[in-house]
């Protein structure tokens, strides 16, 4: 738009000297003020094409300001900026009739690219609903995470199929929750279902329900994923893991919003908005006639991939305090962590991504009668496989012959004494096993260079339980030659 006027608010001096001189030399009017108030008045008298605008200012919050704006004049774009760079800035930003969001430090190519966008999109005055307050369902600031924030907050007044991809640990279901909860669909049902989890003859009856007598044992109709998902959201998990002949009835519900029971003859009309993720390279399974090439584009509308925690390794120390946060408001002790144990924690590769370094926070505030976590005791939970866990929750540390059952018994005393006689909270069995339970069946399978039978042999398990295990705790199994 030429000679449009734009509004800058910002209480930094600096920020608005280059915004003014970059605006300037593109043609633009500029405005600029380092309080709200300011802003209000010039937007209540009428002036300004578009509004650039800090969220924290001296007098007033932007996010307090944002919906006057909107009701005065919807159709003012407005682009915010923060320091406050985490998800639920970036929501804030969507639900208030934010234009676009965008993180400090910011791009001046970008933001003069968005400004230019911004003045010559069609008018429009549709309001984003009120969304939940809840607790930041994802955590992180590094630039990996703010594009994910920001491709989030475009997407949640949608309902284009999105494909997650990462691996394991990465996050997926978050993800798809935050696309569901702060989304327009939050009032309907999110439902979660696993491919691999599943027995391959039973997925199309588990997705999409079963008639009486459909099949031997079907002694009466059952509903499916896709019906108890109606006006709400279905996620796929692993949808590499499904077979062929339900990967077609899938594809038919995405191209014609209809579906079938097993068994049935009826189409059923559905109103589900999909969300699929896969820790596979699906282009390398459709080589390998795996799955359908027409599927795969139906659901890749959106492709949004999850960084693994070692592209966002400035993110371990809001997620350590995160996960400290949180396992103390389920009864945990206390902790906290010193700058060296997470400079040791930022060099370690985390091959088990956000999943390992959440049992790695349970495991240290379970376990651990020390406040602080130092480098030591991190040393000793990030070693290879065979350096027992809790092998420094006392100083002197087991001896080199110590059994394994003396071993834990004497970490469990230390873990009890730290309560001074009284009773730590309930549910420890449960705790304590699923702390103990994934880097064991990790271990084994590293030993085995993830030969599951004998991983099974090692650990005195039934093969199926084993496989089972592994599905359930999503465990990475990687297969190496000796």
């Amino acid at each position: 738009m030429a000679n449009a006027t734009i509004l800058v608010a910002d209480d930094d001096s600096a920020i608005r000297t280059v915004l003014n001189q970059a605006l300037a030399r593109a043609g633009y009017e500029v405005r600029s003020t380092g309080q709200a108030s300011a802003l209000w008045r010039w937007i209540a008298a009428g002036e300004g094409d578009l509004v650039i605008t800090d969220v924290v200012m001296p007098d007033e919050n932007a996010f307090d300001v944002l919906p006057r704006i909107k009701k005065l004049r919807p159709d003012l774009p407005i682009i915010v900026m923060s320091a406050q760079n985490t998800f639920m800035t970036a929501i804030k930003a969507s639900e208030r009739g934010a234009y676009e969001y965008l993180p400090k430090p910011f791009d001046l190519k970008e933001l003069m690219a968005i400004v230019a966008r911004a003045l010559s999109r069609p008018k429009s005055v549709a309001e984003a609903e009120e969304a939940p307050q809840e607790d930041i369902p994802l955590v992180g600031r590094s630039p990996a995470m703010q594009e994910i924030y920001r491709a989030l907050a475009r997407l949640m007044q949608t309902d284009l199929t999105v494909m997650i991809t990462g691996e394991s640990g990465t996050g997926k279901e978050l993800v798809a929750r935050a696309l569901h909860d702060y989304g327009k669909r939050r009032r309907g049902p999110f439902v979660a279902v696993n491919m691999a989890a599943i027995p391959r003859d039973l997925i199309e009856s588990e997705l999409f329900g079963h008639e009486k007598g459909a099949f031997t044992g079907a002694l009466q109709r059952a509903s499916g994923r896709f019906e108890q998902a109606e006006g709400g959201t279905l996620f796929l998990d692993e949808i590499g893991d499904m077979p062929m002949e339900a990967q077609t009835r899938l594809l038919r519900v995405l191209q014609q919003g209809e579906y079938t029971t097993v068994g049935g003859r009826t189409p059923i009309r559905t109103n589900v908005r999909i969300v699929a993720a896969t820790n596979k390279d699906l282009r390398i399974s459709i080589q390998q006639g795996l799955f359908r090439e027409d599927l795969f584009f139906r659901l890749n509308v959106v492709p949004l991939r999850l960084p693994p925690l070692r592209e966002r390794a400035e993110d371990i120390a809001d997620l350590t305090r995160h996960f400290f946060t949180m396992v103390e408001k389920e009864g945990l002790p206390r902790k906290q962590i010193d700058a060296a144990a997470l400079e040791r924690m930022k060099r370690y590769r985390w091959p088990g991504n956000v999943r390992e370094l959440e049992n790695l926070v349970r495991r240290l505030a379970a376990l651990y009668p020390q406040e602080t976590i130092t480098e030591p005791l991190i040393e000793a939970e990030l070693a290879e496989p065979g350096v027992s866990a809790g092998a420094l929750a006392q100083s002197d540390g087991p001896a080199r012959d110590e059994p394994l059952g003396a071993s834990v018994e004497r970490h469990l005393t230390t873990y009890f004494g730290q309560f001074k006689g009284e009773l730590p909270p309930p549910g420890l069995y449960h705790r304590i096993l699923r702390d103990i339970e994934e880097p064991l069946i990790g271990a084994a399978l590293a030993a085995t260079r993830g030969n599951q039978i004998k991983a099974a042999e090692l650990l005195g398990l039934n093969r199926n339980t084993l496989r089972k295990k592994i599905r359930d705790l999503d465990i990475q199994v990687i297969r190496s030659a000796r």
